[in-house]
């Protein structure tokens, strides 16, 4: 049986339009309510200090076809809170954060890694103290679902990083013999928009 080239054409046209429909970029909102930054540094080698910024906002695109996806998060420096007042004044000062001069930490990352359909590391740029430098968030947990409340797709997980303060210009302490290393943890869930 012969295949004309106006049928074949048809067929290509309809494979590439169902791709297209497929491969589509979603884009998410970050939900504040279940999105949280925390970070962890020992003090003195003993116990461990931690704290969150409770102010933050974002959007998140994700193609899991063709397994691309960008994030951008915006954190409000003056919101950490560690629940103690005289320890969060200290971290807001021009000692650490210095959030009267750098009043958000930005996050930015364009370079998703999935296995099949699960993100399992965001390579971009960090924003912190006014200087920027490359991070890698690794997945911890990752998962899509249907939320029954909102009738919406949610997507989100648990991701983690340490990184090297002073590379951002935070050396406070370091002559006290506190650590350059910092754990952030990032609990994130984003709404399909």
């Amino acid at each position: 049986m012969r295949i004309s080239s106006l049928a074949l054409a048809a067929a290509a046209t309809l494979s590439v339009t169902l791709l297209s429909a497929h491969a589509e970029t979603a884009t998410y909102a970050i939900e504040p309510s279940h999105t949280f930054v925390t970070f962890e540094i020992t003090h003195f080698g003993t116990s461990t200090n931690r704290g969150r910024f409770d102010q933050k906002e974002g959007t998140v695109q994700l193609d899991t076809a063709a397994k691309t996806g960008k994030v951008d998060l915006t954190i409000q420096a003056n919101s950490v809170n560690t629940g103690t007042a005289a320890f969060n004044k200290h971290l807001q000062s021009p000692d650490l954060f210095d959030v009267a001069q750098y009043p958000t930490i930005h996050f930015v990352g364009d370079q998703f890694s999935f296995n099949g359909d699960k993100v399992t590391q965001v390579a971009g740029n960090l924003t912190l103290h006014g200087k920027t430098n490359p991070v890698t968030l690794k997945a911890l947990n990752y998962n899509c679902y249907q939320n029954p409340m909102i009738k919406r797709q949610v997507c989100g997980g648990d991701f983690e990083t340490t990184i090297d303060r002073t590379a951002f210009g935070m050396d406070y302490g370091i002559q006290y013999g506190f650590p350059k290393e910092v754990r952030l943890v990032i609990q994130v869930e984003a709404v399909k928009q």
